[in-house]
Parts: structure tokens; C-alpha cells; sequence
């Protein structure tokens, strides 16, 4: 995985600290995001889901220990590695936050190099639970279980019949890729006999009522898309 394809959410409600670290982060490539305290933090995790958060412990409206107690228990983002920043001395905070779910913590200040060194360390982690998450896919606040066949929706679980979970898993493998027509019927259907040319618009019909009508895009004599 390239730094490009990944996403760190930081949460801090001191700006030049955002300012400092989103900075240095993003000259390394990651794609980075902002939140100024708990509540938009963890708002902008169950939009974004991010691989990273880096959040603060003290802030208003939300502390990082609530948030992260919050996520953890999101459909989608119990495995985004999340570590928090803690004053020197805070060993209070940092055990609080380890029974919150935190995988580590940063001491503040930092120099930016360690910063990203320790940022680099982190995300190693992902390339170890590669294998054990690749039949687990999240996209939005959509979570698809490859291998249980189950979908969990904001926190909702459905089971969706076999072909509507195999056209939403292919089309939610790539966002905003249009699919050909030819190319569903194929992932999809295979050698299978289809009745009738309107098979794939009576499925998309289904999952739009069930997983949202913004989510599916026709593009007309084309295919169709999921969009976010």
C-alpha cells in the first residue's frame, strides 16, 4: 500500500498542532484529514475511515478517551489503529486510553521526524492484518463481510439475497468505477442463464431501497456505479 492510499485523521483542538503534524504527515504523501474536537473527530472517522487516527486526550465537547470508546464500537472501524497524544507524565491518560482501545500513544512535544518515524511504525501494522481483513471491506458507513455474506449498514445488520450481495460487493470493491453492463453479468451471474436484459436494473432497484438511492448511478448505455 502506497502513502497516497492511506488516510490519517487527525484530532486536536490546539490548530498549530494540526497545522504541525497534518503538515509533515502530508509531505510523507499520506492523505490527511482534520477534526478539532471529539464529536467532529468521530464523525469525520465513520465518513472518512481512516487506517490512522491520531487524537488528542484533553478536548472540548468530547475527550479523546469518549471518542475513542465511540469508535471502537463502530461497525468498520474496530480494526483503524488509533493512538493518542498524551503530555509527558500523563500516565493516567495513557492507561485510560489503552482500556478505551488504543493501540499506542505519542508523548507531546515531538519532533516532526519522530513524529513520522513513529507514524511509519504504526501503520506497519496494517500489512500484518492484511490477510486476516481483506474479506472485510468498508466503504462509508457500509461495512461487507465477504465471508459471512453479511452487511452492516450505520450500525445495522441486513442479510441481503446472494446476487444483490455479490453485485454490491463488486461494485463497492472500486467507488465510482463504472461497471459495464457486460463486465456484472460476468462478475456476477457468469455462466448462469440471466432472464431477461433487466436482471441487473431489478437488483440495483433492490439495493437502492435497502442500502440507499444515492449510493447507485446509472450511467446511461454504460453501467452502473457506487458512489460515496
Amino acid at each position: 500500500m502506497n502513502n497516497k492510499d492511506i488516510k490519517i485523521l487527525l484530532v486536536d483542538d490546539e490548530p498549530d498542532i494540526l497545522e504541525i503534524i497534518g503538515y509533515n504527515l502530508s509531505a510523507e504523501g499520506y492523505e490527511v484529514f482534520t477534526a478539532k474536537n471529539g464529536v467532529e473527530g468521530v464523525a469525520k472517522a465513520k465518513k472518512k475511515n481512516p487506517h490512522l487516527i491520531i487524537m488528542d486526550v484533553m478536548m472540548p465537547e468530547m475527550d479523546g478517551i469518549e471518542a475513542c470508546e465511540v469508535i471502537r464500537s463502530t461497525p468498520g472501524l474496530d480494526n483503524t489503529i488509533i493512538t493518542f497524544l498524551t503530555a509527558r507524565g500523563e500516565d493516567y491518560s495513557q492507561m485510560a486510553g489503552f482500556d478505551a482501545g488504543a493501540d499506542d500513544y505519542i508523548t507531546k512535544p515531538i519532533k516532526p521526524k519522530v513524529l513520522v518515524s513513529k507514524v511509519k511504525a504504526l501503520l506497519r501494522r496494517l500489512k500484518d492484518e492484511k490477510k486476516e481483513v481483506e474479506d472485510i471491506v468498508k466503504v462509508g458507513d457500509i461495512v461487507i463481510n465477504r465471508e459471512e455474506y453479511k452487511i452492516v449498514k450505520a450500525g445495522e445488520e441486513m442479510v441481503l439475497p446472494r446476487k444483490e450481495f455479490e453485485l454490491l460487493s463488486l461494485l463497492t470493491s472500486k467507488p465510482n468505477k463504472v461497471f459495464k453492463r457486460e463486465v456484472i453479468l460476468d462478475k456476477v451471474w457468469g455462466n448462469e442463464v440471466v432472464v431477461g436484459g433487466r436482471t441487473i436494473d431489478v437488483h440495483i432497484r433492490k439495493l437502492r431501497e435497502k442500502i440507499g438511492d444515492d449510493h447507485f448511478k446509472t450511467v446511461k448505455g454504460v453501467g452502473y456505479k457506487f458512489v460515496l
